[in-house]
């Protein structure tokens, strides 16, 4: 099961472990963008793993609820479900850092709290939680974001803890900025309102706001995809309870 995989780097996910012939959730809160991604997904020529559509929105208790009656088992699980919003602090109200903190975070909690003690009896499960650098490098401009995404790796590694001497591992991958659907559509904006063409915006993106990067573009949603691919697959056995950074050389330590 891949949350929030109806576009971006959750479907990009879905699309690597299909491709890798594994049996694929595919989630979006409505029944038309699962179906569009799903239609989608199927015009894949690589595809070796049936996909099937889950339209729920796990950011709700109710959402979960439908989500493991209609799921009660899993082997993977990948808790990409997350929103973000660009908001100076001085004007982010309780409601906007309550519902942050049920979508990006609660979702994950939720599920895994259902699939864990299962992969568990199993003795084999992986769940992976997308985070973000913003959770070691708190965005400025949206850190009620970064605080949701600091707390995934606290609770990842929290799990993990918990399954020592299994064959089930707990991970985050960590994300630098990506071109996912919703940055897309944010430098599409910006573009507009400054005038300018995309290229430009994101130069002045990587010069003014993330000049750390080493990358100096945004990453690609099935670059995400591999290394969480990987991290899910039988041979990353010796991985567990890691954060693990596919952020393109932004977060500046060793």
């Amino acid at each position: 099961m891949v949350t929030g995989s109806t576009a971006g780097i959750g479907y990009a996910i879905a699309e690597a472990l299909a491709n890798e012939g594994a049996a694929v959730i595919v989630n979006g809160r409505t029944q038309p963008r699962v179906d569009t991604a799903l239609g989608n997904l199927k015009k894949n020529s690589r595809l070796r793993g049936k996909v099937e559509g889950l339209a729920a929105d796990l950011g709700t208790a109710q959402g979960v609820q439908k989500a493991v009656a209609q799921y009660p088992d899993v082997e993977i699980l990948v808790n990409n479900l997350g929103i973000f919003e660009p908001k100076a602090f001085e004007e982010i109200p309780d409601e906007d850092w309550l519902r942050f903190f049920e979508v990006n975070v609660l979702s994950g909690v939720r599920l895994s709290r259902h699939y864990l003690p299962r992969m568990k009896q199993r003795n084999w499960g992986r769940i992976v939680f997308i985070s973000s650098e913003s959770a070691l490098q708190t965005p400025a401009e949206m850190i009620h974001y970064g605080m949701t995404k600091t707390a995934q790796l606290a609770i990842a590694r929290g799990l993990a803890e918990t399954t020592a001497g299994t064959n089930v591992t707990v991970n985050s991958v960590l994300p630098g900025p990506t071109a996912s659907e919703g940055v897309t559509n944010f430098v599409g904006q910006m573009a507009a309102h400054k005038k300018l063409d995309r290229g430009e915006v994101e130069r002045e993106f990587f010069r003014d706001v993330r000049p750390s990067s080493l990358l100096k573009r945004f990453e690609t949603p099935e670059e995400i995809a591999a290394v969480v691919a990987f991290v899910c697959s039988p041979v990353s056995s010796a991985i567990n309870g890691t954060a693990l950074r596919a952020d393109g050389g932004v977060v500046r330590s060793i």
